[in-house]
């Protein structure tokens, strides 16, 4: 996990992505569990827009079976800012990817997580193998480190 922000250079994709309302804490600021929820929404774009992905008929599906999140600055609503997306390492039928959260405009991440996606068989619920367009996408989001 890192402990200093990463920039946006080391990221496949940058997207916008907007702060709600309900996103901010007693606190003033974006709640740590929804940075989660940015997060889920910045990989499942990438597989639905890129992969080929439909959430409500594809034979496999993926289901997270491992995340973390540093946090380096915070954010809050109605501030704009942009989630980027990254493969850090692709399995038989895992991958991990990398994704952030950048204020608009700003080089720095406000915070970086991982997240690991099991594909199975949406019957059975056994794992499956990463194959065909989906595989092509993420190799090609896969960050070198």
């Amino acid at each position: 996990m890192s402990t200093q922000p990463l920039t946006r250079a080391c990221f496949h994709t940058i997207k916008p992505l907007s702060t709600r309302w309900m996103d901010n804490d007693v606190y003033g600021h974006v709640n740590n569990v929804t940075y989660y929820s940015y997060f889920d929404t910045i990989v499942n774009n990438y597989l639905i827009e890129q992969g080929g992905l439909n959430i409500q008929t594809s034979p496999h599906i993926g289901y997270i079976v491992k995340s973390d999140c540093s946090y380096f600055s915070s954010v809050a609503f109605p501030e704009k800012i942009e989630g980027a997306f990254r493969v850090n390492r692709i399995g038989n039928s895992s991958v991990e990817y990398g994704v952030a959260i950048f204020k608009e405009g700003q080089g720095d991440a406000c915070a970086y997580g991982t997240m690991t996606h099991v594909f199975v068989d949406r019957k059975t619920k056994k794992p499956v193998k990463i194959v065909g367009q989906m595989l092509t996408v993420l190799q090609q989001a896969l960050i070198r480190q």
